[in-house]
């Protein structure tokens, strides 16, 4: 039964941005419900098993373990205890069309020695550029991940006009960025493209992004012993063990308006749940068409925000193994510049993609059986566009995902295939109600948004907040937490004043 004198928050979604906001919450002595439309906890943190393969649907990278950490001990717990990780080594594996390839790792000394096709000049190169982008980080860690400020603004009025418009190398790209520090051609690609993180161009996207190489070889990238999923599961155990209520399989239809307020949520079912307030974890324009009732008229004001990329996401069960392949591996477009505008720009599915291949097996061998692999495929491609891209257009490009493949060393890849799903932009909407299907939230363009989402405060009513991807600090695992612990921290700080 539910007491009356605790205040009361409704979440929208049982994804990371809400699991962020939901801890805190319930910890502060908060009464907490989620309720998510889909079968689990975790929103794209996802499970596929299948003839003894296991296949995790949606991230596959675990970076800022300290995020997960500081979450688990607002509520007095241990990350370790709830969900086991071991570090990768290297980060991941680099192919070319010229038969290189160069292993990452997270200091340039062992990248370069270990690699032959790079230079002591290289590793001078790269020493810089990691200098630089740390830089970054500490002068944006505290008004950005800390505080969690929304916009340009914000972090001008917090650092002063001068740190805003060259501390953070604002005028430039990210690969402007690079390419100031990063002679060598593939090493300067490989770095160009951490912007997968947040499912962008590196030629559109702000410079102040290239604080992700600095994250990864500062912090590391982890994997989840038993696969991502487990992630998620450990996750689940924290929220029940602080009395969170967990709806699955119950979808929200409404948000419950009255003036600069909302009352709480309507379900599909048309039963109604009263709260303080809610907390979205349904995207900033899904939520606002869907739950709110906007017009496309209204969601103009929103249009900075554009999708991030979708992908065509491939899971392949084999009946072989490739020892070649690392834990983590990319194989590169031949013209990266041209595959970013194809998919960036002109919005079309890419001739020649970078390529995304997850080999877990490599780490963990209960992922696929003795003699086997299970792998995870994905190049970025277009959001659904309007007309969409036909099933014909994702089925050839499937085609030369394969073709390249085969041609850069995975040599017979079609005729050791026991084990295939699929997935396309229109999947990932429909399963998530992602804007388009975007799997990174909002896209990261310094033309279009300086590199920022969408605020996570609402801007009609005083008690509801967005957290997820959509909103800064933006996609990827760690920060979608992190909004959601930012939207806590400001509904803490606040929980006596007129606002909540």
């Amino acid at each position: 039964m539910s007491d009356p004198s605790r205040k009361k928050a409704v979440i929208i979604g049982a994804g990371l941005g809400a699991i962020g906001a939901a801890v805190p919450l319930a910890a502060a002595g908060w009464q907490v419900e989620l309720f998510e439309k889909n079968d689990h906890v975790g929103g794209k943190l996802n499970l596929l098993r299948k003839d003894g393969f296991s296949f995790d649907l949606g991230p596959s990278i675990l970076t800022m373990p300290q995020v997960f950490e500081q979450l688990f001990a607002t509520a007095g717990k241990s990350f370790a205890d709830y969900v086991p990780t071991r570090p990768l080594l290297p980060h991941w594996r680099n192919f070319f069309e010229d038969g290189t390839h160069i292993d990452l790792y997270p200091d340039a000394k062992r990248t370069v020695e270990l690699n032959p096709a790079l230079t002591a000049a290289d590793r001078a190169d790269l020493e810089r550029f990691l200098t630089y982008s740390r830089g970054i980080y500490e002068k944006c860690r505290h008004s950005y991940f800390d505080l969690g400020l929304d916009t340009a603004w914000e972090m001008t009025r917090h650092h002063g006009l001068l740190t805003a418009l060259f501390g953070f190398d604002l005028f430039a790209s990210m690969d402007a960025g690079v390419g100031r520090y990063i002679h060598h051609p593939q090493l300067r690609a490989i770095l160009d493209f951490f912007v997968k993180y947040v499912g962008s161009s590196a030629f559109d996207a702000p410079a102040v992004l290239n604080l992700l190489p600095y994250i990864q070889a500062e912090f590391g990238l982890l994997y989840v012993d038993g696969g991502l999923f487990e992630l998620a599961r450990g996750l689940r155990r924290l929220l029940e063990e602080l009395g969170v209520t967990i709806h699955l399989k119950t979808e929200v239809a409404a948000i419950l308006q009255d003036g600069r307020r909302v009352l709480g949520i309507r379900l599909a079912d048309g039963s109604e749940a009263a709260a303080d307030l809610v907390i979205s974890n349904m995207e900033v324009i899904p939520a606002h068409r869907r739950l709110l009732g906007e017009t496309q008229g209204e969601l103009r004001r929103f249009k900075r925000f554009e999708p991030a990329c979708s992908g065509l996401v491939l899971h392949l069960g084999l009946d072989r193994e490739y020892p070649q392949l690392a834990h983590h591996n990319f194989f590169f477009s031949g013209n990266p510049r041209a595959h970013f505008r194809a998919v960036f720009r002109d919005k079309k599915l890419p001739e020649d993609p970078t390529i995304y291949l997850v080999a877990p097996a490599r780490t963990d061998p209960s992922q696929a059986p003795k003699g086997c692999e299970n792998l995870k495929i994905l190049p970025h491609i277009p959001y659904i566009q309007d007309p969409p891209f036909s099933p014909e257009a994702y089925a050839a490009l499937k085609e030369r995902v394969l073709d390249k493949l085969e041609r850069m060393g995975l040599e017979g890849l079609r005729r050791h295939i026991v084990v295939e799903q699929m997935w396309v932009p229109e999947d990932i909407e429909r399963l998530y109600y992602s804007n388009r299907g975007a799997i990174y939230g909002v896209v990261s363009d310094r033309w279009k948004n300086l590199g920022f989402k969408a605020p996570k405060k609402s801007d009609r009513f005083a008690n509801l907040y967005f957290v997820g991807g959509s909103v800064n600090p933006g996609g990827g695992m760690p920060m979608a937490l992190l909004s959601g612990r930012q939207v806590a921290d400001r509904i803490l700080q606040t929980s006596t004043s007129e606002e909540v």
